[in-house]
């Protein structure tokens, strides 16, 4: 099993008692921290892709250590001007532990079923506000409406005709 989640705007896939360095969280040493911004699960027999992230997906960790990662040297240069700049830095990361990846999909499939009488209540709805929302379409839309009933001459039409056409 192992998920992709994004941690300190970087994305990293992990799995259960992965050890792993990211950039400097908040949490104090031996505290557990979770993250929710899941990008993706797979366990095995099931992929679950989110749309950005996996609803009621977590992955949760124990921080480890707080340490800095080796030297970065940063050289500046511009030639035949005598100018060069020698800079480095340090940048402070966590040592963390993934401790549990939950998936979140037992959530989903009671909430489809409850969903579905409630989506063909709004089809009907829609239609009525499709009739009466034409102009607030845009025309590359009313063109594709008048294609799929068969109306010719739309590439010459503006947006009022394509309304008249369409209702």
């Amino acid at each position: 099993m192992y998920a992709i989640v994004e941690i300190s705007g970087k994305q990293f896939k992990v799995e259960k008692k992965q050890k792993l360095f990211v950039n400097r969280l908040e949490a104090a040493q031996g505290k557990k921290v979770s993250f929710d911004n899941v990008l993706m699960v797979n366990d095995g027999s099931k992929l679950s892709v989110g749309n950005p992230k996996v609803s009621g997906a977590q992955v949760d960790a124990k921080v480890l250590n707080h340490l800095k990662a080796d030297k970065v040297i940063v050289f500046k240069k511009k030639r035949r001007k005598g100018y060069k700049v020698k800079n480095g830095h340090r940048q402070a990361i966590t040592e963390i532990e993934i401790s549990d990846i939950l998936t979140g999909l037992t959530k989903k499939s009671p909430a489809k079923k409850k969903e579905t009488p409630k989506k063909a209540e709004t089809k009907k709805v829609s239609a009525k506000k499709e009739k009466q929302d034409l102009s607030s379409l845009s025309v590359a839309q009313l063109k594709e409406m008048a294609k799929k009933k068969g109306i010719t001459g739309i590439s010459s039409m503006k947006k009022a005709d394509l309304v008249k056409a369409l209702s």
